[in-house]
């Protein structure tokens, strides 16, 4: 037998990234579009031509007039924002918004999406919203039976099992070694050590198994989770390596400071995840939009990907890929000169997009899942452990055209 295992990254990626940016403060419908042009097209936007990465939105309901949100923008805008939910490319609630005070809020924002087929299964809490599910950061009663703000049941019905509760680490790279490289900057020395102690400090609070800062023992990216209603969702840390701490450059004119080569190169050694936390609709300029030294960090960033460093997929995907990762099991026998190799799901419905297995004999496998034969995988050289592989193609997103 060739004791198959799992890679943990597609192959021949080193890394995984995803920017998951909450919309606060977007303006309008003109600028939450565009950005998504910009990121996920290669066409000509207002900032120049896009990057034609993979990166998705939040998106809320209820908000005041000056924010772009569901229910505030035009047909045409709702009619965007459905078309990108079901491309994957609206991946996230971001609660149901500030004005969102009690379950009528909820049911008419569900009402409204699966009357068009739209689903969304990422939660994100939004600043002090009553919709929110944290209550000691966040101080939401979204998940508290009883109270007028109550809906996790309806939303967990829609289809939400991945959330988010407030939790932000400096870490680059989750899901391996935990360490401070890549945040020490010589020009901001005293702040980026103190940023290194914060966190370091509430490493020590997780191992004493401090409530508040459990998600930081372990360095990992998803954790099993219930909500006080009961629901058993998984929860997921995001990253903010800025040198100034998590709060520190997490708008569209703070990311160019994030998306460096040094975090990245060090997000691609460490052979780490991350879903980084910013707010791109934070901006200054609603001519520009995105300044150059932003249109710069996300250049470089795809030149990342352009070379197979750094895999960029939308938050939902890169949470689904940690999940199926480590819930799948692999089985393996043998059949004269061939290897038998099945996946084993356990009835979960998975994306298999870049699944990649480690095998001694590529060329002698035969893979199945859930004893279905399989026949569009790939056979892949050794990669830097010197093991070759078999994978299943990963699949980019089609951002779909908008009005």
């Amino acid at each position: 037998m060739t004791d198959p295992k799992i890679r943990k990254i597609p192959y021949p990626y080193h890394a995984m990234l995803a920017i998951c940016s909450d919309l606060d403060e977007t303006p309008t419908k003109r600028e939450y579009f565009e950005i998504a042009r910009f990121l996920n097209t290669e066409e000509e936007t207002a900032m120049g031509p896009g990057v034609g990465l993979e990166i998705g939105n939040t998106l809320y309901f209820d908000m005041p007039d000056n924010q772009f949100a569901y229910w505030n923008t035009d047909d045409e805008g709702r009619e965007n924002a459905r078309r990108m939910i079901r491309s994957g490319h609206i991946d996230c609630f971001h609660s149901y918004g500030d004005l969102a005070v009690d379950r009528g809020y909820v049911e008419r924002a569900l009402s409204e999406l699966e009357s068009y087929d739209c689903c969304i299964r990422v939660w994100v809490d939004h600043s002090k919203a009553a919709t929110n599910f944290d209550p000691g950061i966040m101080f939401g009663k979204g998940d508290l039976e009883g109270d007028e703000a109550f809906h996790s049941d309806l939303t967990y019905r829609h289809g939400v099992r991945y959330v988010w509760r407030g939790r932000v680490t400096s870490v680059i790279g989750q899901d391996c070694a935990k360490g401070y490289g890549g945040l020490w900057s010589i020009k901001h020395a005293v702040t980026a050590a103190k940023t290194i102690l914060k966190d370091f400090v509430k490493s020590l609070l997780a191992l004493k198994n401090h409530p508040k800062y459990a998600l930081h023992k372990g360095n990992r990216l998803i954790y099993p989770a219930s909500l006080r209603s009961g629901e058993s969702v998984i929860e997921f840390m995001r990253c903010n390596p800025h040198w100034g701490g998590v709060s520190a450059g997490e708008t569209a004119q703070g990311i160019p400071e994030v998306l460096t080569d040094r975090v990245l190169s060090t997000l691609t050694r460490k052979r780490g995840k991350s879903i980084f936390y910013t707010h791109l609709g934070k901006i200054t300029d609603r001519a520009e939009i995105f300044f150059e030294a932003t249109r710069n960090g996300f250049r470089r960033l795809k030149g990342y990907a352009d070379r197979r460093e750094i895999l960029v997929a939308t938050t939902y995907r890169l949470l689904q890929y940690t999940k199926m990762t480590e819930q799948i099991r692999v089985e393996e026998t043998g059949n004269g000169g061939l290897i038998l190799i099945n996946l084993v799901t356990g009835g979960a419905e998975y994306d298999l997009s870049g699944l990649t297995i480690y095998t001694e004999k590529p060329e002698s496998i035969r893979l199945t899942i859930d004893n279905q034969p399989v026949k569009n995988f790939e056979i892949n050289g050794p990669d830097e452990t010197g093991r070759a592989s078999i994978s299943i193609p990963w699949k980019k997103l089609t951002f779909p055209d908008l009005d």
